[in-house]
Order: C-alpha cells, then sequence, then structure tokens
C-alpha cells in the first residue's frame, strides 16, 4: 500500500471513532463529548484532504473516505448542534416529551406546548441533504433546503425561544454539514 493509501485508511479509521464516540455523546446525553471527536475529524480531513492533490493516482479508498466523511456528517452533527444550543440558550429550555421543546403559550391559561419535535431527525434528513447535493455539484439545492425546513417549521416560530433555538440549530447543523462536504469533496 502506498503513503496515501496509509493516510486514506488512517483518515477512515479517525473519522469513523470519531462517529462512534458522537453516537456515544447522544446516548449518554453529554454532547460535549463530541467535542474531541470534531476536533479529530476536522483536523483529520483537513490534513488527508491537503494530501489528495499531491498524489499521482487516487486512492481506491476514496469511496469509503466519502462514506466516512457522509456518515460523520450526519451523525457528528446532532451533538455538535446539541451542544452549541446548550451553549447559546444556557440551558433554558424544558426538553419536551417528543424531543421538541416546551414554550409557554400566548395564553397564560393553558399549559405550555411541545414545539420543535423530531429536530434530531429534521438535522440528520438536512445533513443528508445538504452533503449529497454538494456532492452531485447542486450546491444551490442548500437553499431550497432551507426554505423547505423554513417553511415547514413555520407555524412553531412564534415563539422567541422557538425562533432562537431554530436559528441557532440550523445554521450549526448546515455548517458542519458544508464542512464536512467541502472535504469530503476534495477527495471526488
Amino acid at each position: 500500500m502506498t503513503a496515501f493509501g496509509w493516510i486514506s485508511l488512517a483518515t477512515v479509521v479517525v473519522v469513523l471513532v470519531g462517529v462512534a464516540l458522537s453516537v456515544i455523546a447522544m446516548a449518554r446525553h453529554k454532547p460535549w463529548l463530541a467535542v474531541p471527536s470534531a476536533v479529530a475529524i476536522l483536523v483529520i480531513i483537513f490534513c488527508s484532504a491537503q494530501i489528495t492533490g499531491l498524489a499521482d493516482d487516487a486512492s481506491p479508498l476514496a469511496p469509503v473516505v466519502i462514506a466516512s466523511i457522509v456518515a460523520a456528517s450526519v451523525v457528528a452533527g446532532s451533538p455538535l448542534v446539541a451542544l452549541i444550543l446548550q451553549l447559546a440558550t444556557n440551558d433554558r429550555s424544558r426538553p419536551g416529551v417528543h424531543g421538541g421543546i416546551l414554550v409557554a403559550s400566548l395564553d397564560e391559561k393553558l399549559p405550555a406546548k411541545e414545539v420543535l419535535r423530531g429536530g434530531a431527525t429534521v438535522g440528520y434528513l438536512e445533513r443528508v441533504a445538504l452533503i449529497g447535493s454538494v456532492l452531485a455539484g447542486q450546491a444551490a439545492a442548500v437553499a431550497v433546503i432551507v426554505a423547505i425546513k423554513g417553511l415547514g417549521r413555520f407555524s412553531e416560530l412564534e415563539s422567541a425561544e422557538a425562533r432562537e433555538r431554530f436559528i441557532i440549530g440550523t445554521l450549526a447543523s448546515l455548517i458542519w454539514a458544508g464542512g464536512c462536504a467541502a472535504a469530503a469533496s476534495l477527495w471526488v
């Protein structure tokens, strides 16, 4: 195996370890555990991507590297977004039973209602769509992804807390997925 092949293999291993740590971070509800994995993922992706231009031939492991970066984009995005939301909102929101957040009703007589349900699933899907569209050479589709998400959540964004979480979570998710998409596109 060439030096470039070993670098490709090391990239896959580090990225997949990062994905595993991200899964543990979400399972234990400790999103800060994803920080070391995200840093490792970014460093190894950056270093290996710098070398792709220097290689004489494409690595036979390039599809595996791309697949592992896509997995990192989708899976590691969740604990990173959760951590950013935790830091940005100082844990002000109470979690709902169905994965959303509880916000006070405009009518004080009514109980709090749960909004932004299914946020984790939506996040996974938006990251898959973003990295897929970038790798397919259709980066303009990112605008469609954001528009669909905004229109789909519009009715839930009446409270300031919901708007804040929506904007911060969406931007954090898209920035992470965009960075991973950029790195993966260097291997194409």
